[in-house]
């Protein structure tokens, strides 16, 4: 078979299957998630097993160290893996749910009810636990899934996916409704890419590259998050103690992730203080700082900032850090060089961080927090199926209620237009 025809059996299997897993009952979606999660913990030692040989293999290719953070699984991983389709178990089932009814003037009501998409294909690098992540958000929205990871986590994947698909099928549930990609043929991409007659959605999740070229070769609808250049302005009125631990954990807790800071905007009335100390505590944690004139004039150590430096999402401990005179400017710089995905105002100014909220557009905006918390679960949602950057048809972390669309419900009792 070759991997065109694997992909549209894959794809029609997916396609089929969601006669069924649309129509299930809240109950048994819920019963079948917390199968998946025991079942999860219990081959936890197997999959981690698998996982060692993407490390290894990781290695020899000389990934980066926070490339290869991003693909290691270990008991605890696995565990918070299992804990995340759990918590999704416990979220509202949006489907069914029929929102916004009215009367009209002829006695006909109108409403909107939730139905799931249909087949979404998930292509992913790095984390394999996206593999478990995206497979629980999808079938409780009652969506079947094709799952295609990087080449870099193919054990890993393919076990994880193994272990969910065995519960589905022990529960009398069709197979095809989770579907893992076996292949690492690049190809692969490009043909499911091309079926839009059996997959409704394409989610990429990775680096820009990936995400450039899904954009580029799907016929298929894409959500695009093409990178994470996040941004953490602190204002003349922030207090040094509060700005300093939101920065630190913002860059240096985990470095290779799209939540991470990548830039750090500081008031110049703050900046003769500030600037050394931030740049001294973020050295001692192993960070290499890219500043501007006024930053490296300040902490003289400081490497010299490029242009391209201010637009880069470096997923390591480096940072590039800024002066600039205000307000105005840090949403300027945000406007110019920002991604869309999450940035930070570090402020007791309460007009000025009101300011922030409204004038700064991105998916994500955040008052005095890291945003670190840029995640799907730490707003709530379960795990996350991806962060989008676009705006249709959802914008910021994505949970159950994304991986829905509505159609419209009318009732009458025997009304005729005229």
């Amino acid at each position: 078979m070759t991997i065109q025809e694997q992909m549209v059996k894959l794809a029609r299997e997916a396609r089929q299957a969601t006669e069924i897993m649309a129509n299930l009952s809240s109950t048994v979606k819920n019963d079948m998630l917390r199968r998946m999660a025991d079942a999860l913990q219990r081959a936890a030692s197997e999959v981690i097993a698998k996982n060692a040989k993407d490390i290894a293999r990781a290695r020899e290719k000389g990934l980066s160290a926070a490339m290869i953070d991003r693909l290691v699984l270990n008991e605890q991983r696995v565990a918070a893996m299992a804990d995340g389709l759990r918590e999704v178990a416990e979220l509202p089932d949006p489907v069914g749910e029929i929102s916004d009814m009215r009367r009209r003037p002829n006695g006909i009501q109108v409403g909107r009810m939730r139905i799931p998409l249909g087949v979404i294909g998930i292509v992913y690098e790095s984390r394999p636990n996206v593999t478990a992540d995206a497979a629980g958000l999808c079938l409780k929205s009652g969506n079947a899934v094709v799952l295609r990871g990087g080449s870099e986590a193919i054990h890993s994947n393919v076990a994880i996916g193994t272990v969910l698909k065995q519960e589905l099928l022990a529960m009398g549930l069709p197979g095809g409704a989770l579907q893992v990609v076996t292949t690492t043929d690049r190809e692969a991409i490009t043909e499911l890419l091309k079926l839009e007659d059996d997959i409704d959605l394409i989610i990429p999740r990775g680096g820009e590259g990936l995400i450039r070229f899904v954009s580029e070769h799907s016929r298929i609808p894409v959500i695009k998050h093409y990178k994470g250049v996040c941004h953490t302005f602190v204002d003349a009125s922030a207090d040094g103690d509060m700005a300093e631990a939101i920065c630190i954990n913002a860059k240096v807790q985990r470095p290779g992730v799209c939540n991470a800071m990548e830039t750090l905007l500081i008031h110049k009335d703050m900046a003769a203080t500030f600037v050394p100390r931030i740049v001294a505590a973020l050295e001692a944690r192993g960070v290499e700082i890219r500043g501007c004139s006024v930053t490296r004039e300040l902490a003289p150590q400081v490497r010299a900032a490029t242009e391209e430096d201010w637009g880069t999402e470096f997923l390591d401990l480096i940072l590039a850090v800024r002066v600039v005179d205000g307000l105005s400017e840090a949403i300027g710089h945000i406007r110019r060089y920002g991604s869309l995905h999450t940035e930070v105002i570090v402020s007791n100014d309460y007009r000025n961080t009101q300011r922030f909220i409204r004038e700064v557009n991105s998916s994500v905006v955040m008052v005095n927090a890291s945003s670190r918390f840029s995640d799907g679960n730490q707003f709530g949602l379960g795990a996350e199926i991806g962060i989008s950057t676009t705006k249709l048809h959802s914008f910021g972390p994505m949970g159950l209620e994304d991986l829905t669309t509505r159609k419209f419900v009318v009732l009458g009792d025997g009304q005729v237009r005229d």
